[in-house]
């Protein structure tokens, strides 16, 4: 499938397109947040665990300091937040890997930076400013898992 591309008009825009992507994903599923610092990845990860993880939803900030949260739900939600990290030998160090793929969802910002961690299945979104609080939003599925993820979203 190719990529999808989206545009969102404001910060609740993109928490929706959030919600709508967290109330389909499964246990396993690792999803890559990449792009510029304030372009909106926290913002969906707020409306994906909306959707994935609602009695955990009110905790969701950035894991920058924390580098990892989990948010409890049907299915546990792991965010990891890997901005302060500059190698995936770093993130390796502090085994992480152990989680992605895992029992629960991985919804990681700052995804490319993980280099070779990162799964070979996972569904990247890619966020772009387009101006105010406009945003491009492309999400790419690499994988079959990623592939059936990214087909129910677009329907």
């Amino acid at each position: 499938m190719s990529p999808l591309v989206l545009h969102s008009s404001a910060p609740a825009e993109t928490e929706a397109l959030g919600r709508r992507l967290g109330a389909i994903t499964e246990a396993g599923m690792f999803i890559a947040l990449c792009g510029e610092l304030g372009g909106g990845k926290t913002c969906f990860t707020r409306g994906f665990v909306t959707a994935a993880a609602a009695e955990s939803a009110h905790l969701v900030a950035s894991p920058t300091f924390a580098i990892m949260n989990e948010y409890s739900g049907t299915v546990p939600v792991f965010h990891f937040d890997f901005y302060r990290l500059m190698s995936a030998h770093e993130i390796s160090e502090l085994g992480f890997e152990e989680y992605f793929q895992g029992a629960g969802i991985c919804i990681t910002e700052w995804a490319e930076r993980l280099g070779e961690l990162l799964p070979a299945d996972h569904l990247a979104i890619t966020f772009a400013h387009a101006g105010d609080d406009r945003r491009t939003i492309t999400l790419a599925a690499h994988g079959p898992a990623s592939e059936a993820l990214l087909a129910r979203f677009a329907e």
